[in-house]
C-alpha cells in the first residue's frame, strides 16, 4: 500500500506547539531546579531542552495528511479524520496568498475552510535541488503528482509553476 505524507501546519497550531515545547522546557528545567538545587539549572535546561524538542517533534509528525489508496487521512495530534477519494473533485498547483506555491485538493461536501485541502505550500522553485529541503520537497511533488495520476484526478498547473518544475527539479508537469 502506498503511503504519501504531506500536509501545512497552520500558523496558530505550530505557535501553540511551540508555546507547548517551551512549557515543557521550563517545567522541567524547573523541577530539576526545585530537586536537586540552584546549582543544576544547566542540567535542568539540558533535561528540559531534550524534553521540549522531543515534544515539539511528536506534534509536528503527528500532524499530517497521508494519503494512501483507500482514502485520505488527516491527523492532528487529538484527532484524525478520513476524507474519501470520491469527495476529491480536482487538484491544482497555484501561488497562495503568501507568494508560495500551494498544491491543494478541491473537495465536494464537508466543512472544510474554502472546500480545499492543503497538501504543500513551497517556496517558488528558482534553481536545482540544493539541500535536504528541496530534495523532500521535490520527493513529496512527485509522489503526491503519482498518486493523483492513478486516482485519475485532474490537476490544474499554472504555466510559470509548470516550467519552473520542469527546468529546474526535471519533474514533467500533469498534462492535464
Amino acid at each position: 500500500m502506498t503511503l504519501v505524507h504531506a500536509g501545512v501546519v497552520p500558523t496558530k497550531r505550530a505557535m501553540s506547539y511551540g508555546v507547548l515545547g517551551i512549557a515543557v522546557t521550563v517545567a522541567l528545567c524547573l523541577g530539576v531546579i526545585a530537586v536537586f538545587g540552584v546549582n543544576r539549572v544547566f542540567t535542568g535546561l539540558l533535561a528540559g531542552a531534550v524534553a521540549g524538542v522531543a515534544v515539539l517533534v511528536a506534534l509536528f509528525t503527528r500532524d499530517a495528511i497521508v494519503l494512501t489508496e483507500d482514502a485520505i487521512y488527516q491527523r492532528t495530534p487529538w484527532a484524525e479524520t478520513c476524507i474519501d477519494w470520491g469527495r476529491v473533485v480536482a487538484g491544482r498547483f497555484t501561488l497562495d496568498d503568501s507568494a508560495r506555491w500551494s498544491l491543494a485538493l478541491d473537495l465536494a461536501g464537508g466543512d472544510e475552510q474554502h472546500g480545499e485541502l492543503v497538501l504543500l505550500s513551497i517556496p517558488p522553485v528558482s534553481g536545482p535541488v540544493s539541500s535536504a529541503y528541496d530534495m523532500r520537497k521535490r520527493e513529496q511533488v512527485d509522489q503526491i503528482r503519482d498518486m493523483l495520476r492513478r486516482k485519475k484526478i485532474p490537476v490544474m498547473v499554472l504555466p510559470e509553476i509548470a516550467g519552473a518544475l520542469h527546468q529546474h527539479w526535471k519533474i514533467a508537469p500533469p498534462t492535464h
